[in-house]
């Protein structure tokens, strides 16, 4: 399929408004996709890899200004893109506002005398990008970049530019392809929600549907070695488990990451071309969003190693140690984010797992499988070292498990529907996760100011956003609660992520998520949401989580009614 028929498409579902309508238009693309399939699957939603696959561009917005302007002709520079940006609001639209085409150079594919640009171009292109690495290797994204927008029209490059920068926001997201996949392809839609599950594919699982029908659906099973999307938890209490399950399954609530760790003695099939993590052919330890983190915790790989010896797929937390008492959270995210000199890391910071779950053991996958029956297979895989499952409908007990939680340093407690199943990327009534009376938000930033004196060189003071259907709106700016190598640390993380810069200010694409602690929330007008927080206090990185999973305005909304 040529390039701008995607765009074209993309164009129409961007002025669509009823689901139904966008629905009709994704099913129409893809089943006109033919051997483009899984990437259009990928393409309308914005992405360019598998979920599953924590394989990224790596590239910022300021690379792509840069191609976009030596695309655009001599007179253009990347500060041009940027103040164009900061006039039109969407890199789309600036990237149509330039006649792009002929331009030569290093990375150019020619003098635009060539045939139309393809889907499967504009996906080979991006994933040699993507593949790029070592020295030079931003001039060599800039030269691929530059040579694919180099090739395109006003619409092409819309839609190029936002799917470089994973902002293709035309109202398509999982469950409209997943409705599409299931039209598309006369397929019942409970069997594609199935095997996205299982799979985290949305092009894989369209290809199956295509070609093997229900029956091939239904042959997707979990992979070991490839991660699925965490089932998650929502906020609720004892007397809400109670009511509605009559009895719940209470274990610890850790202050920890959420992981996932992939087993297998003989050896894992690693999708793709990946290369084996460091040290273990048989292990890969997954981030809640599914990013690989094996190389930076060797004592979970050895851990795993020594204690099972079937393939196995565990849910669970890994948790800072020191003598016995748990770390804050923010140690943990020190191991995650280290690349470099591990072992120095493990001797100041050492971690262990805490697994909660099992999805699969010996073969067998265990989605469908009750949680008690789940915790036994864990319990058979790790003997007694794993997570203690309570069951019991006493509120009372339920409140002893509570105290021994916090008494040992840890968050509280989860409660759990003995019966439930295990749903991957839902966040339904089956889990809840109840905390201590002091609330706390998980906003994205989406600004800073540079500090003064000595904190010059740091970006000192950010600002918090909420996220809703429409986009992100400001909350309220922290600044307190943050040391000076924290700043550095801060600083280094969200440089990348400029958008632009006025004096002291500058604006940040919304890709960081910060946990901040408050006193209370008050309306105000200052903040484009409404309210502002009263007293906020940073309290780490929630490198765990993407923007879309932080806290909505709705959330802040029901936060103050409770007030």
């Amino acid at each position: 399929m040529e390039f701008a028929e995607f765009a074209g498409c993309a164009s129409e579902i961007e002025e669509m408004s009823a689901d139904t309508e966008i629905v009709e238009a994704v099913t129409d693309l893809l089943v006109a996709a033919d051997d483009d399939l899984e990437a259009l699957a990928r393409f309308v939603q914005g992405r360019v890899f598998p979920a599953w696959d924590s394989t990224t561009l790596d590239i910022g917005p300021n690379y792509c200004y840069e191609a976009i302007a030596r695309a655009a002709g001599r007179n253009v520079a990347a500060d041009d893109v940027e103040a164009k940006l900061a006039e039109l609001g969407d890199v789309g639209e600036v990237a149509a506002s330039y006649d792009f085409g002929g331009q030569q150079g290093l990375g150019a594919f020619g003098d635009g005398s060539e045939d139309g640009l393809t889907v499967a171009e504009v996906y080979d292109e991006l994933a040699a990008l993507a593949a790029v690495e070592g020295s030079g290797s931003q001039d060599t994204k800039i030269d691929i970049l530059f040579g694919l927008f180099n090739r395109t029209g006003s619409a092409e490059a819309r839609y190029l530019a936002r799917l470089v920068l994973s902002e293709m926001r035309i109202g398509v997201g999982e469950g409209t392809v997943r409705d599409a996949v299931a039209a598309g392809f006369d397929v019942p839609v409970e069997e594609v929600e199935r095997a996205l599950q299982v799979s985290n594919d949305y092009g894989r699982v369209a290809r199956v549907a295509r070609e093997d029908g229900t029956e091939g659906l239904a042959a997707l099973d979990l992979s070991v070695g490839r991660p699925v999307q965490a089932m998650l938890a929502q906020a609720g209490t004892v007397s809400d488990a109670l009511d509605d399950w009559e009895e719940a399954a209470v274990d610890w609530k850790y202050d920890g990451a959420r992981v996932q760790l992939h087993y297998d003695p003989d050896g894992l099939d690693l999708p793709g071309d990946r290369d084996a993590p460091a040290g273990s052919p048989n292990v890969r330890v997954f981030s809640r969003n599914m990013e690989d983190v094996t190389d930076p915790l060797p004592e979970i790989v050895e851990y795993a190693e020594a204690t099972l010896d079937e393939p196995a797929i565990l849910d669970g937390e890994v948790v800072a140690m020191d003598g016995g008492e748990p770390l804050p959270f923010q140690e943990v995210l020190r191991r995650f984010r280290r690349k470099h000199d591990v072992a120095r890391a493990r001797e100041e910071v050492a971690v262990e797992l805490r697994a909660f779950d099992c999805l699969h053991a010996g073969g067998e996958d265990l989605l469908e499988v009750p949680l008690t029956e789940r915790h036994d297979c864990l319990r058979d895989l790790l003997g007694d070292d794993v997570s203690e499952l309570v069951v019991s409908d006493d509120p009372d007990d339920i409140a002893d498990v509570e105290a021994d939680a916090l008494d040992s340093g840890h968050e509280g407690i989860m409660l759990k529907n003995p019966e439930s199943t295990y749903s991957p990327g839902r966040r339904g009534k089956n889990w809840l996760k109840r905390k201590p009376d002091v609330e706390t938000l998980d906003l994205v930033v989406t600004g800073a100011e540079w500090g003064e004196g000595r904190r010059a060189s740091f970006l000192g003071t950010f600002l918090l956003s909420a996220w809703t259907d429409s986009g992100f709106e400001t909350i309220g700016k922290v600044a307190t609660g943050i040391t000076d190598e924290e700043l550095a640390e801060l600083t280094e993380l969200l440089e990348p992520h400029v958008a632009a810069q006025d004096g002291q200010e500058v604006d940040l694409s919304p890709e960081v998520v910060f946990e901040v602690g408050y006193e209370e929330i008050q309306e105000s007008p200052t903040y484009s949401s409404g309210y502002a927080l009263r007293f906020p206090r940073f309290l780490g990185v929630r490198e765990d989580k993407d923007p879309e999973d932080a806290d909505s305005l709705d959330r802040v909304e029901r936060l103050v009614d409770q007030q």
